[in-house]
């Protein structure tokens, strides 16, 4: 187990730290913008990307290129639907979507406002099409704005730490204990598990919010 991690981890490492934070800012800019977050696993990207930081400037460009790259996707998706919102929801993508997820969006948009961006930020499908229906019901940019940068700043700030944080520990148990690949395994898939009930508690309180906005 230790070799096969310490195999994967230098093979991330080995990659150029320039082209591994702007591949993983990019990344991260197509899953927040034109509904492509519904194929493109951002939060594993991340994750990948995190284990490969060797310095802490690094570790700091990471956050930094993956919340630009958040934010710009999230801007082009709120254009986007501020433009061409119809016509997206109406496509083929816009369909697979599926309509009773663009009715939910809308109505927790309209019940909580900011709140429901900063919260979309986290769960999965409503992140990728919350921006663009807060573009289609006609919210303001900078309200808009100011409520998705915190949640960006949060979500690349925990991914990073939780992934370069397990990395670290790897490292430094590797040689003396011939089992640190599964505690590697174990912290990362105990915070998939968190992450995961997160997810869940949140997707019931919009879940909620909307039906009581019915």
């Amino acid at each position: 187990m230790n070799e096969v991690l310490a195999w994967f981890l230098g093979g991330v490492e080995s990659i150029d730290p320039v082209l591994r934070t702007l591949f993983a800012g990019f990344a991260v800019l197509l899953e927040t913008s034109v509904l492509i977050g519904l194929v493109i696993p951002g939060d594993s990207v991340v994750l990948v990307a995190s284990t490969g930081v060797g310095t802490t400037l690094e570790y700091w460009m990471l956050i930094v290129a993956i919340v630009v790259g958040a934010l710009i996707g999230e801007s082009i998706g709120f254009y986007l639907g501020k433009t061409f919102g119809p016509a997206i929801q109406h496509s083929r993508l816009g369909k697979l979507v599926g309509h009773k997820n663009w009715v939910a969006a809308e109505k927790f948009l309209d019940h909580r406002g900011g709140w429901a961006v900063f919260v979309s930020r986290f769960l999965p499908v409503l992140h990728s099409i919350v921006p663009l229906t807060a573009g289609i019901i006609g919210m303001e940019y900078r309200r808009f704005i100011a409520w998705t940068a915190p949640a960006c700043v949060v979500w690349a700030a925990l991914y990073v730490s939780v992934g370069h944080s397990a990395a670290l520990s790897f490292e430094a148990l590797s040689d003396s204990l011939h089992f640190a690949g599964y505690i590697f395994a174990g912290v990362v898939l105990l915070f998939v598990v968190v992450m995961t009930l997160v997810k869940k508690a949140l997707h019931k309180f919009a879940h909620d919010e909307r039906d009581s906005a019915k």
